[in-house]
């Protein structure tokens, strides 16, 4: 088997493609046989280091969060699936390794992929559906009939997001560039702001969830956008947001946190035509470090970017 992977915490030159040997899944655990992994900022902030912390120091260390493929063993207690399975899902943060032709997973952190979606359709799903549905739904406990503006609509968590919130039945309005605005229009958002152009805190609609899936809004603005009792939702969490957050109950920050329960619901919202993201490029993996590298650089794409196993 190959895969990507370093030896050490740092740049983009330490990633090599390595050959490995996929080890037997434990208890609980499932080996998948990859057929697409999409290409996520989290893949080179861990391979910097920005989460050593929680990843630890254990090399060499494999890339790759989002893949989908299809179930080669499982081990021992394993009851979500079965060898044959084509599934989705996500390699935990401390371990990676969706980047490479197999990969070893819990069982919770994968998903049975619908017949209706591609293998492509489905390796998009993980991370960006997860961090949305945190949010939206066990954050935010977002109910049909309430606004929501999302601030970077047409990223891949700000696409989900949106697409979350609609199936929800809420109305949801948000910012984008100017050349992602029509996309913006055929999601089914009621209002779009070029966030180039638009000054946030003197917008004078207010909402019931604000989710600022670009990262880039301060949290005066977020909170200043809500209606009474309205929740704001800050994808990129710091230590002083989360201690701000214990005394400021709207204040939500989100980390991405897999569930089964909520892979199987993205699982349904796909397979019902709910949700989908698009991709914009595939590479095969021998071709996969110059695409990462490149997007780390700050290469935009109309989508996600995929990495083929065949």
């Amino acid at each position: 088997m190959r895969r990507i992977q370093y030896d050490r915490y740092g740049g983009p030159e330490l990633m090599k493609l390595r050959d490995f040997e996929l080890r037997t899944p434990g208890k609980g655990e499932v080996a998948v046989r990859v057929s697409f992994a999409a290409i996520n900022p989290i893949d080179w902030k861990v391979r910097n280091g920005a989460l050593k912390m929680v990843t630890g120091k254990t090399f060499p260390r494999a890339l790759g969060s989002d893949f989908s493929g299809t179930v080669t063993a499982i081990g021992p207690g394993v009851s979500r699936v079965k060898v044959g399975d084509a599934v989705f899902g996500l390699a935990p943060i401390k371990d990676g390794g969706a980047l490479g032709e197999a990969v070893i997973v819990p069982e919770t952190f994968i998903a049975k992929k619908p017949n209706s979606i591609s293998f492509e359709e489905a390796a998009c799903l993980a991370t960006p559906g997860i961090t949305a549905w945190n949010g939206l739904v066990d954050k935010a406990r977002l109910k049909g009939g309430q606004q929501v503006f999302i601030n970077g609509c047409c990223g891949a968590v700000g696409e989900s997001a949106v697409q979350i919130a609609r199936m929800l039945g809420a109305t949801v309005s948000g910012s984008c560039s100017a050349q992602a605005m029509q996309r913006a229009v055929d999601l089914g958002m009621q209002k779009v702001f070029d966030y180039r152009t638009i000054d946030l805190s003197k917008l004078g609609a207010r909402y019931d969830v604000v989710y600022d899936t670009a990262g880039i809004m301060t949290v005066a603005v977020g909170l200043g956008l809500l209606r009474k009792d309205g929740i704001y939702l800050d994808i990129k969490p710091t230590l002083p947001k989360f201690i701000r957050a214990l005394f400021t109950r709207q204040l939500k920050p989100i980390i991405c946190t897999p569930g089964a329960d909520i892979l199987d619901g993205l699982a349904r919202a796909a397979g019902e035509a709910q949700l989908k993201l698009p991709v914009a490029e595939i590479v095969r993996l021998q071709d996969a470090i110059p695409l990462v590298i490149a997007l780390e650089g700050g290469r935009k794409l109309g989508g996600k970017a995929l990495v083929s196993m065949a």
